[in-house]
């Protein structure tokens, strides 16, 4: 299944959704900060934005309030956004690998969970 791609605003009320759970417009749109709180109408329109791409669906409806509920996981939104990310560089790793170390956001227990992950990946292409 392909994931739909989501914007800066969009990742942010899926953030939302994710630590709290169901949630109205209005409480998503309290989730964030009050300085630079994007207006109700905006968080709104982009809800019902991100339920037309499937990111996330309507549970139920309490009077004239409808709850929303993540429809796709963290880590689904994260590998699209790391998939995108990838293609930038024609799909090398090499140079986001590069990056990362030279940056210091690489930490050894990193690359120790990677390669026992690789190895595990190896493990069950050998079995098949």
């Amino acid at each position: 299944m392909t994931f739909p791609k989501l914007t800066k605003l969009e990742l942010q009320i899926m953030e939302a959704l994710w630590k709290r759970g169901a949630c109205s417009v209005r409480e998503i749109q309290e989730t964030f900060p009050e300085k630079g709180r994007p207006a109700y109408t905006t968080i709104q329109t982009t809800v019902y934005r991100l339920e037309s791409k499937e990111a996330l669906r309507c549970v139920k409806r309490i009077s004239n309030a409808n709850i929303f509920e993540a429809a796709m996981t963290r880590e689904q939104a994260q590998g699209r956004l790391i998939d995108e990310l990838l293609a930038l560089f024609g799909g090398r790793t090499k140079p986001v690998m590069a990056h990362l170390i030279d940056s210091g956001k690489l930490t050894l227990e990193d690359v120790k969970e990677a390669e026992q992950a690789l190895r595990k990946l190896a493990r069950k292409d050998k079995a098949q």
